[in-house]
């Protein structure tokens, strides 16, 4: 029996190591029916730091659909991945270490990295057993893993020969500071300060001149043309002529094109390459020469002149007074406008001509958006943000990146010829820095020297792949074909993840497990929101508002944070509060002590009981809860954990507690009841399973040193006792008692306080001595007709939106009469002030009186009469 206060310290880390030591999540190792499988796809965090508290929210959520689809009778499958692939887990080494990736060879510089991130892998794997989430700890993965890296590669490979991927020099959104290509998914819109600058450019052979207005001043020598829109008339007699630069020399051809954007400067636009999106669209369709002035590291080349090794910014500082020496600069003004800047470091983008491998999304739009459309979606609502990802795409995603903490292309080029020369599958994997190709000589010219692709994936490229991972997505070289070691688990039946890595995660996901396998890599999406500050900020180290799991642990119990995480619609943002952790400890210490008061209560309790002898107030009370746990189930079912959570707190504490709870006690503690005993323990019961998911740590402590010595994880979830009841009796009688109590609270009486006589008047039937002992009631009588109450008008409220209006001047002498009770109602009209109101002018209060003996309570569905 539980005994004392509960002690969530002690409670929540015991059952954290027995649920790890006695493997309770553990997915089955023998074959499982795909029928019976629940898979979760769930996101590996990327490994740049401590978990923060949005880990926390997002994993609990999951744990949530775990639990619940594991008393459903499910085999859950609930593995655990550490992104430390990429530039995140790269720039965390670089900053542990001191050093710079460039100081070191590829394999060398992996293996410190590799030191730097076992280590918070190993916080992470303990700071998630810590929360209780219910991993299976034996299915987990590290994406720079040897097998990882595998499947990555063979990805590579298989889109490869698929025709899905090309390697092009082209135009690439490049970060200057972490000098690598990206994604257009990793960039996103800043609003800086800036400055427009008018700048007058010659007429070749011309006394002529016109004026461009730029942001970039320092990109004019990377000018090759200028651009009129073709509905231009003032400017238009220019095209065919050539444009002299200021400062720089060059000349460039003045064209025309409807791209140019009429609203903003003065209508003519300098073309450099590059500058923008448009800059490449123009480089591409008018077949213009290549001026590259900024480098790879966002400094000013040689086409630049006197410029050259500046930085963009402090060549702008420089060029900007001297064009004004030169009379070329007319005007300066400041602006805010938007800038395209790189996600993870907040620099401006710039765009270098560069080899790249692409994987192709542009031709495959449709497919991708319908393929979308399989899927369902918690909310609904998000649906749209990967609807309008897919429709705004401008590019085909570039997967090349120049880093060194990544999984390499498996690729050799011909020296002679530059033939692509990819590695076998069964070598996989290999890094073409330090291993041979498979070829001693290029299939094409026969050339014997080859050179090593040294670029390695975009991070996203191998994250993409997690449900082939989980699954065991490899090539069988005896069919030649790619198969899944556990083609159960595919489709995943639910992907949960952050509404902010959409276009990120899940659309490349989706793009290449579609192409891989012709299916949707899951049947639903679970989008949850961002973790706010409590004031509806996000969280942010600069800001200092970020909130640790530590932190919050060290004052509040696990469960306390699981029941606060349940607090919030899915996908939308959830402000961290600590009023809903104290919510939480409330209702454990609840649960906990009403769960000592039930088993003083039901020692003697039978295991069974006929149903047909159960007294009315028991049908009621297991047949509402039964209604109350269909509305549970559906909204757990539906990813609506908030409106599970508050409905079932509700009727614990109010229905069970508050009202059933005492009723059973005093039958109970007036002699030997089975059937309230019964009741009681079934209930209880009931609820612990159903508080599981979100409460894991208290229900497991009470069910087993309750009932029984398996945990309450592996109890299956409560169906349907189907008992009938009378459901208006039962509540109205548990309205009587709310009402009843109320009156003893309000006149200072003790609970145990007897009344005389109650009368009610409602649909009690067959409860009255449920009420009368719970209540201490000597004499309880019902009946379905009224007392003497009649209803009087309190009051007249004035809708002033018409009153107003209309009357003016007279609406104070309509407010003396109200005042004063001089008025008529006459059918539903108001008669006052010699004015006449419709109906939709005023509204009536009344209310009731009761004029005979003893004091009139009233309540839901029943009149109150006590006296003494």
């Amino acid at each position: 029996m539980p005994s004392g206060e509960y002690d969530p310290e002690t409670v929540e880390a015991k059952w954290q190591e027995r649920w790890v030591d006695e493997d309770l999540y553990a997915y089955p190792e023998r074959a499982v029916d795909p029928d019976t499988v629940f898979s979760i796809d769930s996101p590996p965090p990327t490994v740049s730091g401590s978990l923060h508290w949005g880990h926390v929210y997002g994993f609990t959520l999951q744990d949530f659909v775990a639990r619940f689809n594991r008393m459903r009778g499910k085999e859950v499958y609930f593995p655990f991945g550490y992104d430390d692939n990429g530039i995140a887990s790269e720039l965390l080494a670089e900053d542990e270490l001191g050093i710079k990736h460039q100081d070191y060879e590829r394999r060398e510089f992996q293996n410190l990295c590799r030191e730097v991130t076992s280590k918070y892998e190993a916080e992470f794997t303990e700071k998630m057993q810590n929360l209780g989430i219910s991993i299976d700890w034996e299915q987990t993965y590290q994406t720079i893993s040897p097998e990882v890296q595998r499947v990555s590669q063979l990805s590579f490979i298989d889109l490869y020969e698929k025709d899905r991927q090309y390697r092009q020099r082209a135009p690439a959104i490049w970060c200057p500071e972490c000098e690598t290509a990206i994604s257009q998914v990793e960039t996103e819109d800043d609003e800086q300060h800036a400055h427009f600058h008018d700048i007058e450019f010659g007429v070749a052979d011309s006394e002529e001149s016109f004026v461009i207005s730029t942001t970039r001043p320092e990109l004019l020598p990377a000018c090759v043309a200028v651009f009129v829109h073709p509905d231009d008339d003032e400017n238009e007699h220019l095209v065919g002529q050539e444009a002299e630069v200021p400062l720089f020399g060059q000349t460039v051809p003045i064209l025309e094109d409807e791209r140019v954007d009429l609203e903003t400067g003065t209508g003519l636009v300098m073309c450099c390459t590059f500058g923008d999106q448009t800059d490449i669209e123009w480089y591409q369709a008018h077949d213009l020469p290549l001026r590259v002035a900024i480098d790879e590291s966002g400094t000013m080349t040689d086409v630049a002149g006197e410029y050259a090794g500046l930085s963009a910014n402090e060549a702008r500082e420089a060029i900007v007074p001297d064009l004004e020496d030169v009379g070329a600069l007319l005007e300066k003004r400041a602006i805010t406008h938007t800038v395209n800047v790189h996600e993870r470091c907040g620099t401006s983008v710039e765009f270098l001509v560069k080899d790249q491998w692409y994987i192709k999304l542009l031709d495959k739009r449709e497919e991708y958006l319908e393929a979308g459309e399989q899927m369902d979606w918690y909310p609904e609502k998000m649906f749209t943000r990967y609807k309008n990802w897919i429709e705004g795409l401008q590019w085909d995603w570039a997967i090349s990146r120049q880093r060194s903490s990544g999984i390499p292309f498996p690729v050799w080029y011909c020296e002679n010829c530059e033939h692509a020369v990819v590695a076998d599958r069964a070598d996989l994997p290999v890094d073409p820095l330090s291993d041979d190709p498979p070829v001693d000589r290029c299939p094409d010219c026969g050339h014997d020297e080859f050179v090593a692709e040294d670029d390695v994936f975009d991070t996203w490229a191998t994250s993409s792949l997690t449900p082939l991972i989980n699954g065991g997505w490899d090539w069988n070289p005896e069919t030649e074909t790619m198969e899944l070691e556990q083609p159960e688990l595919y489709p995943f039946d639910m992907r949960p993840q952050g509404h902010d890595i959409i276009s990120f995660w899940l659309f490349h996901t989706v793009v290449k497990c579609y192409e891989h396998t012709g299916e949707v890599p899951f049947d639903s999406v679970m989008i949850n929101g961002m973790v706010l500050d409590e004031n509806r900020e996000k969280m942010s180290k600069s800001v200092g508002n970020v909130v640790s799991p530590d932190e919050v642990l060290e004052k509040f119990p696990v469960d306390a944070a699981r029941y606060w995480a349940a607090g919030s619609a899915v996908g939308d943002d959830l402000p961290y509060q600590e009023k809903g952790l104290v919510a939480g400890e409330k209702l454990m210490r609840k649960l906990w002590n009403a769960s000592k008061l039930v088993e003083s209560l039901t020692e003697d309790a039978p295991e069974s009981f006929d149903h047909d002898d159960l007294e009315a107030i028991d049908r009621w009370l297991l047949a509402s809860l039964d209604r109350e746990l269909e509305f549970v189930t559906e909204k757990l079912e539906t990813r609506e954990f908030s409106k599970a959570r508050d409905r079932l707190r509700s009727f614990f504490w109010h229905t069970f507690c508050d009202d059933y709870l005492e009723i059973a006690k005093q039958r109970l503690r007036e002699g030997d009841d089975p059937a309230a005993a019964y009741t009681l323990q079934t209930a209880h019961k009931r609820f612990l399973v159903c508080f599981a998911p979100i409460l894991a740590h208290v229900t497991e402590e009470l069910w087993r040193d309750m009932y029984d010595e398996s945990s309450v994880h592996d109890q299956s979830w409560p169906d349907p006792l189907g008992l009938d009841a009378d459901f208006e009796a039962g509540e109205t009688a548990m309205a009587v008692v709310g009402a009843l109590r109320k009156y003893k609270s309000d006149a200072q009486l003790s609970m145990n306080a007897p009344l005389g006589e109650v009368e009610v008047y409602g649909h009690i039937s067959g409860l009255e001595d449920d009420i009368s002992g719970v209540m201490h009631v000597d004499s309880l009588t019902s009946t379905d007709e009224e007392p003497p109450i009649e209803s009087v008008i309190s009051g007249i409220d004035l809708d002033y939106s018409i009153v107003g209006p209309e009357y003016g001047s007279k609406v104070p002498d309509i407010e003396a009469a109200l005042a004063q009770d001089d008025y008529e109602l006459v059918g539903d009209e108001l008669h006052v002030a010699g004015v006449e109101l419709g109906p939709d002018a005023f509204e009536v209060n009344e209310e009731r009186t009761y004029s005979g003996e003893g004091e009139f309570v009233e309540t839901d569905g029943a009149l109150i009469i006590i006296k003494d």
